[in-house]
């Protein structure tokens, strides 16, 4: 099993839907010890459930969280710089001023998520659902969104999307 270092005492000490508790408390997601204040750069998370987690500016730099479903998960302040959320789902998520730059979010679904302020430059969002979500204030530029669906979304200037 990997463990990663303690970083953020709060994030990971709250952690929802994962695998299960260890015996010392900790969280074992696809053979990962999470700890409380875990460093998840680089973590394999395919397929994890965090449904519903607390995770406040956890650090999931280059993780791999392909399938993953973090829907309503509470992710703000999040980075997620480089990461792989192919298909994952972030529907109704809290990515407030999370740091999603060049993150590959292509067949995500992140509809309704609030994106307020958060860093979408560079990010790959190919079929990614984004209907009602709130971008107020993100920065989605540079980012490959030609066939991302923005239905009902809040645009980043405060415009509704048609």
């Amino acid at each position: 099993m990997r463990r990663f270092a303690v970083g953020f005492a709060i994030g990971a000490a709250f952690l929802v839907g994962a695998c299960g508790d260890d015996a010392d408390g900790s969280r074992t997601i696809n053979g990962i010890v999470v700890e409380a204040g875990a460093e998840l750069s680089g973590a394999n998370l395919a397929g994890a459930d965090l449904s519903g987690a607390y995770l406040v500016a956890i650090n999931f730099a280059g993780a791999d969280l392909t399938g993953a479903n973090l829907s309503g998960a509470d992710l703000s302040g999040a980075n997620f710089l480089d990461a792989n959320l192919y298909q994952a789902n972030l529907s109704g998520a809290n990515l407030n001023i999370a740091n999603m730059h060049r993150a590959d979010l292509v067949d995500a679904d992140m509809s309704g998520a609030d994106l307020t302020g958060a860093d979408l430059s560079g990010t790959f969002l190919l079929n990614t659902n984004l209907r009602d979500a709130n971008l107020t204030g993100a920065d989605l530029s540079r980012s490959n969104r030609t066939t991302a669906d923005f239905t009902g979304a809040t645009m980043p200037d405060g415009t509704k999307y048609p």
